[in-house]
């Protein structure tokens, strides 16, 4: 996960875990923990989503970056000079504006001119403390209120809990629904820009391979279509197999979740984060898309009536798709039971 690379980045510079949770908390409200995130309100603006952005400045087509005035990147950097010195640094490394690995070293960068920061950073013991130094001190947003203060730390205590664990092996820790969707969610984001053309995608394709039984038995190979394999993956890594079907093949995995009593067949259905959702790329548009599907991705989040979807084997990578509620080329939607995670679960130390 991102929360994971980053918590090393930092670890591996002196800060301690404290500091290291506070920057993490700051870094999920302000982008969810995605360095390609474009800020909310001005992607209608500038008719660009955080992947069309992210490329179109990469590649020249868009000049208005330092001055757009939109927050991009993990710390939604704004300021036109800081906007700026992110677009030389990326240049200078030969890397893209929206590279994880970049802006942590932006990010570092610029702490260093921040004395007093960094020395709490490297010091300090208490998730809270680094929290609100940071938010004050490097972040500065709008919202300074002691309530959004308390909401980054809380942030900050939630990633403690994940990467580390909370009380004594074999304490038990409440799950609400949304979080067990966030941590499908989280899987599948995490392998986001891993592809066929460097080998990247490998990594998904032994943790479905690694998972028993094998749908069918069969081994999925890394020349294969592997969408449903990336879905399956998600899944293994969250430990939700009980509730998602594994398997290989789009449509044996709608069958799956038909036996399971968990399929929507209803295309104008509204979903949720964590939901899968199928497409058949022969359907007319034409009331209700019943055909063998090709396709299938994770739902990440649904603004207005624009999905959101995370999807392996898009263009041979993992991507990002953005579609409309009850639009063309969608077959149903798979609803795992997310409701039946909502209770104690056994903590484990994910280091």
């Amino acid at each position: 996960m991102n929360e994971q690379r980053i918590f090393n980045f930092f670890a591996k510079r002196g800060f301690t875990e404290a500091g290291i949770f506070g920057i993490l908390g700051n870094i999920k409200d302000e982008s969810g923990g995605n360095p390609r995130n474009l800020q909310n309100s001005y992607e209608r603006k500038l008719g660009y989503t955080d992947d069309s952005y992210t490329e179109a400045v990469d590649s020249g087509l868009y000049k208005n970056f330092v001055h757009d005035a939109a927050g991009y990147g993990l710390a939604q950097w704004t300021y036109s000079t800081r906007k700026e010195n992110l677009l030389k640094f990326a240049k200078n490394q030969g890397d893209s504006i929206g590279s994880l690995d970049m802006q942590l070293a932006f990010m570092y960068q610029e702490l260093k001119g921040y004395k007093k920061l960094f020395a709490v950073l490297a010091t300090t013991d208490s998730i809270r403390a680094a929290s609100d130094t940071f938010m004050m001190q490097y972040e500065r947003p709008a919202d300074q209120s002691e309530s959004a203060k308390r909401r980054r730390a809380s942030y900050g205590e939630e990633i403690c809990a994940i990467l580390t664990g909370t009380g004594k092996p074999g304490a038990e820790e409440y799950v609400s629904e949304e979080q067990a969707r966030q941590k499908v969610v989280s899987a599948a984001v995490s392998w986001y820009g891993r592809k066929e053309a460097d080998g990247s995608h490998c990594v998904i394709i032994d943790l479905y391979n690694g998972h028993t039984p094998l749908a069918r038995g069969y081994k999925v190979r890394y020349t294969d279509a592997w969408c449903a394999a990336f879905g399956s993956a998600a899944a293994i890594a969250a430990g939700y197999t009980d509730i998602i079907p594994t398997e290989c093949g789009c449509g044996q995995m709608i069958r799956a979740f038909q036996v399971m009593g968990r399929w929507v067949e209803d295309d104008a259905y509204i979903p949720a984060p964590g939901d899968y959702i199928f497409y058949d790329w022969d359907d007319s548009g034409l009331g209700d898309n019943t055909g063998w599907p090709e396709h299938v991705g994770i739902v990440v989040s649904v603004t207005g009536n624009v999905i959101r979807v995370i999807e392996g084997n898009r263009n041979d990578a993992v991507g990002y798709r953005e579609v409309m509620v009850n639009g063309r080329y969608i077959r149903g939607y798979g609803v795992p039971d997310y409701a039946s995670k909502a209770m104690t679960e056994r903590t484990s130390k994910l280091a």
